[in-house]
């Protein structure tokens, strides 16, 4: 018994260990060469050791033989020995790969052929950042400040460069901005560190100098004197979502583009990352990210109308509670909204399963849809009832999500989850726009019902900047292919 307990112990101790030594591997290939490394999709910059070690653990849940970090070491140690370009790499896919395929040639030298595309004699040349407004700094507007500074050590081609809100009325406005973004009692302290400078109105988070604007008029703003050219605006107000009141956002010296955090109305395009973003194109100057839930819905329609084909079906949201209800019963233009969201599930309207055509023209009057607002701060539920054109089973419906979750256009847009334990709050942070619960999966004949969580706040946030690199023309090759 104690030997096998020294053995347990001294396994973990060695992963430790292993995972230790990744970490400025991990770092020097982000900061020097713009690659941007993953375990299955799961990020593993800026992160410690136990989150690298948990990132190898989850390779269970999608069913694929388990990962140590002593099979992805000495892939990563042979990245590092390369002159790559700017390149997403999955290092857990590389070291799975090379157990099925790679086993009769050296590790460095598969390694060099799998990544053979981005191997690049000018790797440390990096395009000029694009330079991103944030106007409105609610829920998706902090959020959306938290990856882009995240992602802006890199080299990488957005960067936050101001804010826009108005005038709060506290003296310490700017002090209280700062701290909304620092501490956040849903998504945990932000990773890094936050001043303010009051005499400039600026905000400094990780080196990232943020001007904070105060405006009551998107067009009153003069963007050229605080040093922004070119910008994108994204508008997290929800105020204007047609062309006329999102241009308001390109008549300001400075703004080249507007992009919308929420549905947008008339013919602004609604963009869905994964499924209709090869519709941008440089001539789009409003765009609009479309919602949470459509986003999250959205993906996984796609992998199961492309694969059985859709006639019909209903969508329920299982939606936690925003800041546009009330926390006690008051006064609300909107049906129901105004009782108490912290103590009812409230029945309320959701137009995603409406704008589900925007995105996916064949699924046009196909589907209905409904929402049940619930006292949680986040992460929410779309239950997918669905009629198809063939019958199927739910180890084949399962196995193409799970397919679609691991490769194909859709990986970063579609999770996996098989644990019969999972629950909300599991979900708190998902880079993901949809996680499809496998346990959870019921099909009779051509009936399928199909449990989708999301991260109605970060997940969004993260499909938003998808966008906004697609946006900018930062298409980086993903390995491995």
């Amino acid at each position: 018994m104690a030997d096998k307990s020294t053995q347990h112990l001294q396994s973990w101790i060695n992963r430790e260990a292993l995972a230790e030594s990744m970490i400025p591997m991990i770092g020097k290939l982000y900061r020097e060469h713009n690659v941007v490394t993953s375990v299955y999709g799961r990020p593993i910059i800026n992160r410690s050791v136990i989150d690298i070690i948990k990132a190898h653990r989850f390779v269970r849940q999608l069913q694929v033989e388990a990962l140590d970090v002593s099979e992805t070491f000495p892939v990563l140690e042979a990245l590092v020995g390369l002159n790559l370009g700017p390149a997403r790499i999955d290092i857990g896919k590389l070291a799975v790969k090379y157990r099925a395929e790679g086993k009769a040639q050296d590790v460095a030298d598969f390694v060099r052929s799998e990544v053979a595309d981005a191997l690049d004699p000018s790797a440390s040349s990096i395009a000029p950042p694009k330079d991103i407004v944030l106007y409105g700094f609610g829920r998706i507007g902090r959020l959306l400040a938290r990856i882009l500074i995240e992602k802006a050590g890199g080299g990488a081609a957005l960067r936050l460069r101001a804010i826009v809100v108005r005038q709060g009325g506290a003296e310490n406005d700017l002090v209280k901005r700062a701290s909304l973004l620092r501490r956040d009692s849903v998504h945990g302290s932000f990773r890094g560190t936050i001043s303010v400078d009051e005499e400039n109105q600026a905000i400094i988070a990780n080196g990232n100098y943020i001007q904070v604007i105060y405006s009551n008029d998107p067009e009153s703003v003069d963007y050229t004197q605080y040093g922004i050219q070119d910008a994108i605006v994204v508008d997290n107000t929800g105020k204007w979502r047609d062309e006329e009141g999102l241009g308001k956002h390109l008549k300001c010296p400075g703004v080249a583009q507007a992009v919308l955090t929420a549905p947008g109305k008339g013919s602004v395009k609604n963009i869905v990352m994964g499924v209709n973003d090869d519709l941008i194109t440089s001539d789009d100057h409003i765009l609009s990210a479309a919602s949470c839930t459509t986003n999250a819905i959205v993906p996984v329609l796609k992998v199961i109308n492309d694969t059985y084909g859709i006639e019909n079906g209903h969508v329920e949201t299982v939606h936690s509670y925003t800041n546009d209800q009330n926390l006690i019963d008051n006064y609300h233009k909107g049906n129901r909204r105004g009782r108490s969201a912290a103590l009812n599930m409230v029945i309320t309207e959701t137009g995603a399963a409406k704008a589900v055509a925007k995105a996916l023209p064949e699924l046009q009057g196909k589907l209905t849809g409904n929402a049940i607002r619930v006292p949680t701060p986040n992460v929410s539920m779309a239950i997918l009832n669905l009629s198809l054109g063939k019958e199927t089973s739910v180890e084949e419906i399962n196995g193409q999500l799970r397919e679609a979750s691991l490769e194909g256009p859709l990986r970063k847009q579609i999770d996996y989850v098989n644990s019969p334990e999972v629950v909300s709050t599991d979900f708190v942070g998902s880079r993901y726009a949809s996680i499809v619960d496998a346990e959870s999966t019921i099909v009779n004949g051509n009936r399928c019902v199909l449990y989708v969580w999301y991260d109605n706040e970060f997940g969004y946030s993260c499909q938003v900047v998808r966008m906004l690199q697609k946006m900018a023309g930062v298409t980086y090759p993903a390995f491995p292919k």
